[in-house]
């Protein structure tokens, strides 16, 4: 499904949300009746879990021992280090001040997705969503009962990658959309029957809407109109790799 091209644009005007704040009428309120039938919308996931109150005063926390000693040894916060810890199904690494964990929902990222940036509060910080998928689903089903027609939505968090600098933007929750694109037995433009390529559509668009959405700009929400997707609500959880084929575990 190829699309002749894109448009990307941020919605303006977004407030700070807080918990319990209807995320789907902020949007709609910004967008001014300028969404179209089958655009995609890409949320970024911090403004979903503040409206989901998916925040932690670090206040409230008691550090283990694991999380002192380690906050101890690289001049770390050892609350942050024990919420980071507390959402962590594994442990991937512990080095260089660095934690790599695999989430409770299954991503394996730094510091189980734990963050304290554009969040207010000097002592708060921010969990992904509890269930990304379903914050999508949500989202997409408000989104079309005022509107009347459909859209996709995709919410977004940074991740780093193995053997490359910088961080991009992926998609760790999706509704009404494919979040990949199976071209195998497929041929190429040399005629090569395509035995593995997979193409992650939902990682690209969120990667896409974060040249927009800028990381200090306050545009947590960006719409991307033209791109021709499969309608699916298989989820982000379809971006996980089985652990049998993961063979950097």
């Amino acid at each position: 499904m190829n699309s002749p091209g894109i448009h990307i644009f941020p919605l303006e005007d977004i407030p700070e949300v807080t918990p319990g704040d209807d995320l789907a009428g902020l949007i709609l309120e910004a967008a001014r009746g300028a969404l179209e039938p089958n655009d995609v919308l890409v949320v970024t996931h911090k403004v979903v879990s503040k409206a989901e109150g998916r925040l932690v005063d670090l206040r409230e926390v008691e550090p283990s021992a694991l999380a002192v000693r380690y906050a101890e040894q690289y001049e770390k916060d050892p609350r942050h280090v024990e919420v980071v810890l507390r959402q962590s199904q594994r442990i991937v690494r512990m080095d260089r001040g660095l934690i790599i964990a695999q989430t409770l929902h299954g991503f394996t990222c730094a510091n189980a997705g734990v963050d304290a940036s554009n969040v207010p509060g000097e002592e708060v910080v921010c969990l992904l969503p509890e269930d990304p998928d379903r914050s999508a689903r949500e989202i997409r089903e408000d989104l079309r009962s005022s509107l009347g027609f459909d859209v996709a939505v995709v919410i977004s968090d940074s991740f780093g990658r193995p053997w490359r600098s910088g961080i991009v933007n992926i998609a760790i929750g999706a509704a009404g959309i494919e979040p990949l694109v199976d071209y195998r037995g497929k041929l190429d433009a040399s005629g090569r029957e395509l035995k593995a390529t997979v193409i992650a559509v939902a990682d690209e668009l969120a990667s896409a809407a974060e040249l927009v959405t800028g990381k200090t700009d306050a545009r947590p929400v960006v719409v991307i109109r033209g791109y021709c997707y499969e309608a699916s609500d298989r989820g982000a959880r379809a971006l996980v790799m089985e652990p049998e084929r993961d063979l950097f575990r």
